[in-house]
């Protein structure tokens, strides 16, 4: 379907407003300024896949919680860029894609497209249940972007070009088989996508609670460390904090009190540190108070501060 080439170019923006709205899921086809708008789509069926190529002047989609309420559709789709750029909305992310980049998308949640230029793009939109990605890994991927470049892009990006290339035949030539590994391979790319995202996601959160820790051993000795000023410093929630510290098996308090006790330790057994009052050592270590320091260390050694001292390194050891 072209627009018409005898009508105006407002002629033609309704002409596929109608076009839009009625080849994929509902959407409504949002104007920008252009001189002379013009666009066209080929459309096939591959089984279950519905395979199109779109190309127009500027303009966006909006696919809105109405459309969703008046049309709950279950299906994914998939944009490959071919040529200009888009901006895809979704979900609170935005993926920006340019020529070799595509992403997914899901029709039971609203999306936009912006182009802001004159753009080429495949578009494959088929039920989710065909991509047998777990709806975690899916949630992972959605609105990002994706590059052809490298990962399993240079083995997938050829076949999806041509299978741009071909549209006007593939209703002869499609099979439910093919369809079938166009989305298995579709599939294979976003899972690869989806591991690198994970992988970085660990990485950053072992990084992050490492120098959580780090930034908590250098301040052992401030008795007004604690969780807000922690949060504060690496610009995390309280309870994002919790969340890392308890994934290493710890809370806030109880690392702070383990380290802090184990210092107290160290010096009470130290014969350089002989002369220093228990009480002393105590507040050097983030414990003002002397008898919430001496209930602490008996809890966790089973002896008072003098009483760990009296017994010497042999006995502190044992």
């Amino acid at each position: 379907m072209t627009t018409p080439s005898d009508d105006t170019s407002a002629g033609r923006f309704e002409f596929w407003r109608e076009v839009v709205g009625q080849s994929f899921v509902p959407l409504e086809a949002l104007p920008r300024e252009v001189p002379d708008f013009r666009a066209s789509l080929h459309t096939a069926q591959l089984g279950a896949v519905q395979v199109s190529v779109v190309a127009a002047d500027p303009h966006g989609v909006a696919h809105t919680r109405r459309h969703i309420a008046s049309d709950p559709a279950d299906f994914v789709k998939v944009s490959l860029q071919l040529a200009g750029q888009c901006m895809l909305t979704q979900a609170d992310r935005q993926a920006l894609l340019k020529p070799g980049e595509l992403a997914i998308y899901d029709t039971r949640h609203p999306y936009t497209l912006d182009f802001d230029q004159r753009y080429r793009t495949l578009v494959l939109m088929f039920p989710r249940v065909m991509l047998r990605l777990p709806e975690r890994d899916l949630t992972r991927v959605i609105a990002t972007t994706v590059s052809c470049h490298d990962g399993l892009g240079p083995v997938v990006h050829p076949f999806l070009r041509g299978l741009a290339g071909q549209v006007r035949q593939l209703d002869t030539l499609g099979t439910q088989r093919l369809a079938d590994s166009v989305v298995d391979l579709v599939g294979a790319m976003l899972s690869d996508r989806c591991a690198v995202h994970v992988t970085q996601q660990d990485d950053g959160r072992e990084l992050l609670s490492q120098r959580i820790l780090t930034y908590m051993e250098q301040r052992l000795s401030d008795p007004g460390l604690g969780p807000d000023r922690i949060a504060a410093a690496h610009h995390i929630s309280r309870r994002f904090l919790y969340k890392l510290l308890a994934e290493r098996g710890y809370t806030v308090s109880g690392w702070l009190r383990e380290r802090r006790l184990a210092e107290c330790l160290r010096d009470l057994a130290d014969p350089a540190l002989a002369h220093m009052p228990v009480a002393t050592v105590g507040s050097r270590w983030g414990f003002p108070d002397p008898a919430h320091f001496s209930h602490a260390f008996k809890s966790a050694y089973g002896m008072s501060p003098s009483e760990a001292r009296g017994a010497g390194r042999t006995a502190l050891g044992a």
